[in-house]
């Protein structure tokens, strides 16, 4: 699964599964199945963004390539997080849904526009002196013999 930067995704989602394809392919690696899992709130900014798009992606890549692969996917810039599993086989399911996806009449659902990080108001520097003059400065610590 890889988290995608929505910027792509509102750009043209089909370059933005080129992205998971071409690194997939890059490292010698056989696609299953790739396809636009949904487009999710986080739970916490990642890149000062809200939203991402999620890719499931189903591939074989040889052992020797997965570190060079997922260094790949740690140095792009569009994806944000990523998380890679073993499996067995591929389900069914995901295969007729990727299968539905690269179809010519899919069409992905616009993102909400809610994707702009909220950024607090500063406090003002008056709210700021209240606090700090209400906190009281530790008193200070007498010196024990530890001889006696």
């Amino acid at each position: 699964m890889v988290l995608l930067d929505n910027d792509v995704v509102r750009m043209d989602w089909k370059k933005a599964k080129s992205i998971v394809m071409d690194t997939v392919t890059k490292y010698d690696g056989t696609l299953k199945s790739c396809r636009r899992w949904d487009e999710r709130r986080l739970a916490y900014p990642m890149n000062r963004k809200n939203r991402a798009t999620f890719y499931l992606t189903y591939h074989e890549i040889p052992s020797d390539n997965i570190p060079a692969f997922r260094r790949d996917l740690e140095l792009n810039e569009r994806v944000l997080r990523y998380l890679i599993l073993a499996v067995d086989e591929v389900p069914e399911e995901e295969l007729k849904l990727a299968a539905e996806e690269d179809g010519a009449d899919y069409m992905v659902p616009e993102p909400p526009e809610d994707d702009a990080l909220e950024i607090p108001e500063e406090e003002d520097e008056e709210d700021v002196a209240d606090i700090v003059g209400d906190i009281e400065a530790p008193s200070a610590v007498e010196d024990v013999d530890d001889n006696a």
